[in-house]
């Protein structure tokens, strides 16, 4: 455990300057949940927002939310009844086809996501599912590259919250497609590694459609005061089980009716 971070009970300020120091010097660090003053989700939450408004201060760029434990299975295993959300920052965006620098990350994971782009404000209190389709402006296949700055992946709600939902970068694939020309349902998903096969699923593994996922975020994010916009990214949630990253490996993405992505890492 990094020496910088206190033994005492950590509040909010103390454990968001832990993450940040995690991030910073590539050293995961013990599980917060046992160290917080109080663990309860709003607590993970306010370490979330403390470290986005830090990163806001020094000048990152806020470009989109991204939606975790999609999977019922996954909810159940953390004992929760919803999704969580994270930010997106304009510095996590690697290009497709890009090559990630090694020891960029702790621990990294890959899973394929259905991405929205948003071309308009989602402002209300509760949203339909037309009010999302009329904001979406296209889609995009994406592969989420998340990452824990806690140690071996020992998560709970709380962790990955205050973590900023396990947050590392994003691969956006670079064709747009409309949302009436894929069926985000049935859409199939592979992912392969060095062209091996290691990840399968449909949109029904994202809360039976991805739409749902990004439904449930947009009224969250009202609520918590910082609405989806126009031109936001939403990575809407995972379509089938993540994969260990490791140096040198070659990871490619095919969604049906959204196409390629693919990303290696150095």
């Amino acid at each position: 455990m990094n020496q910088d971070i206190p033994a005492s009970p950590l509040d909010t300020l103390a454990a968001a300057h832990a993450l940040r120091l995690a991030t910073e010097q590539l050293q995961a660090i013990a599980p917060l949940r046992d160290r917080l003053q109080t663990a309860s989700p709003e607590a993970a939450y306010a370490i979330q927002e403390a470290n986005t408004r830090h990163g806001l201060a020094q000048g990152r760029r806020l470009v989109g939310r991204k939606i975790g434990l999609t999977s019922l299975a996954v909810q159940a295993q953390l004992g929760v009844d919803q999704p969580d959300f994270g930010m997106l920052f304009d510095d996590m965006s690697v290009g497709d086809g890009a090559t990630i620098a090694a020891g960029r990350l702790i621990q990294p994971k890959a899973e394929a996501e259905v991405a929205l782009v948003l071309g308009r404000d989602l402002s209300h209190e509760r949203h339909t599912y037309a009010d999302l389709i009329r904001a979406t402006e296209y889609c995009l296949p994406a592969i989420e590259v998340v990452d824990s700055r806690i140690e071996d992946w020992n998560i709970r709600f709380v962790d990955t919250v205050a973590d900023n939902a396990s947050s590392g970068l994003f691969v956006l694939g670079s064709r747009p497609v409309l949302l009436r020309d894929i069926d985000l349902t049935d859409c199939a998903m592979e992912m392969q590694c060095d062209g091996v096969s290691v990840s399968r699923g449909n949109g029904r593994a994202c809360l039976g459609n991805p739409l749902n996922a990004a439904l449930w975020l947009a009224d969250t994010m009202v609520r918590c005061g910082r609405p989806l916009q126009a031109g936001d990214i939403v990575l809407t949630g995972a379509l089938g089980p993540m994969a260990v990253a490791r140096s040198g490996q070659h990871f490619s993405v095919h969604i049906a009716g959204l196409g390629h992505v693919s990303v290696h890492f150095e």
